[in-house]
């Protein structure tokens, strides 16, 4: 009998042969694309995936020439100020600076600056006008001269 010749297999066992690896084929063809996902988003989390805002590195502390304001009632303030700069920080021009303090300074009453927290409040005051004014390249300031009388 040649292969031409030959009866057709019997129609119940002819499609269930090819069926059975079609479905294992699937089945793996599945599971192999689930975990390439798996293996491929945690790649993405732990090594490409953006990073929050960094915290800004502190630079080079930049220290300005002490100035005597006028208080009320005929007192004085001697006020030496230092600024610390953000690193990277293109020079920064300290009248900017030295503007802030008079305008926060220049005429209070020497008993409100007696007070350590009055003292915080007010440089809390001036690091906000400074971050204004350079545009958040400063980033704390201390006082170097704080004398009354």
């Amino acid at each position: 009998m040649t292969v031409t010749a030959m009866p057709p297999a019997p129609a119940s066992q002819a499609p269930a042969a090819p069926e059975e690896p079609e479905k294992k084929s699937r089945k793996k063809l599945l599971l192999v694309l689930v975990l390439v996902l798996a293996v491929g988003g945690a790649g993405w989390f732990f090594f490409l995936k953006p990073s929050g805002p960094s915290e800004p590195v502190p630079g080079e502390v930049m220290a300005l020439e002490s100035m005597q304001l006028n208080l009320a009632g005929g007192h004085y303030l001697r006020l030496g100020l230092a600024l610390q700069l953000e690193e990277g920080a293109h020079e920064v021009d300290g009248s900017k600076a030295m503007d802030a303090a008079i305008s926060i300074f220049s005429g209070l009453e020497m008993s409100a600056l007696v007070r350590g927290e009055q003292r915080e409040e007010l440089r809390g005051q001036l690091l906000e006008k400074l971050d204004h004014a350079y545009h958040g390249e400063v980033l704390e300031v201390y006082y170097t001269e704080f004398v009354t009388q």
